[in-house]
């Protein structure tokens, strides 16, 4: 039995990063018990046009957004390679370093979560960590999706829902997770928007991130 505190892992482009992100990153560290959570910025997305901000760009605003909180932790691995980034490689990489009885979860949206059948290799994701999947007030209903995948993972790879994180404890992977997240509505996209507008982007952005966009012009 597994009692190491697991840890969190939440990728995404970050263009940019904004306070959606953080309070996602947050509640999955007090909710499940992470020791701490990696942040890791995408390079070039499989399922995704390229990143507006550079490469860079993206990791000097998650550095400034991150760097109150001793518990996150920026992970450059993805960042600036040129080929496409699947999770599953990044998974394994992980589960190399911090070992075989580490738990590890997979950080993601209930939205994510509904197209991860999509994903190079899905499957082998549960047999390297957890998923906790972050579902906000008012998503999309996740119900059938999640019941659909947890019978599947059971009957293939002993994977199971499980209605506490305490089980998130208990093995080092295999476990769906769905934990609850405050309502923000607040995307990169809008955000991206706004700046090309010249609009305000105050208490959507961590304030340093924001001086940061307005110094460089991003976004415009």
């Amino acid at each position: 039995m597994a009692s190491i505190a697991p840890v969190g892992i939440f990728g995404g482009t970050f263009d940019p990063i904004h306070n959606g992100h953080l309070r996602l990153a947050q509640e999955a560290l007090e909710q499940c018990g992470l020791h701490s959570v990696h942040f890791i910025p995408g390079g070039t997305p499989p399922h995704r046009d390229a990143p507006y901000a550079s490469a860079p760009q993206r990791l000097d605003m998650v550095r400034l957004a991150l760097h109150r909180n001793p518990a996150f932790v920026l992970d450059e691995r993805e960042v600036y390679r040129t080929d496409p980034c699947y999770t599953v490689d990044t998974l394994v990489e992980l589960r190399s370093e911090l070992g075989e009885q580490r738990p590890l979860c997979l950080l993601m949206g209930g939205d994510a979560f509904l197209t991860l059948h999509t994903w190079h290799e899905w499957k082998r994701l549960f047999v390297l960590a957890h998923i906790v999947v972050m579902q906000r007030a008012g998503g999309r209903p996740l119900g059938n999706a999640i019941k659909e995948a947890d019978a599947t993972l059971r009957s293939e790879y002993h994977a199971r829902l499980a209605p506490s994180a305490r089980a998130l404890l208990d093995s080092p992977a295999g476990i769906i997770f769905v934990a609850d997240m405050p309502a923000l509505e607040i995307s990169a996209t809008d955000i991206r928007r706004r700046c090309s507008e010249k609009k305000d982007t105050r208490y959507l952005l961590p304030d340093a991130v924001a001086y940061y966009i307005q110094y460089h012009h991003l976004y415009t």
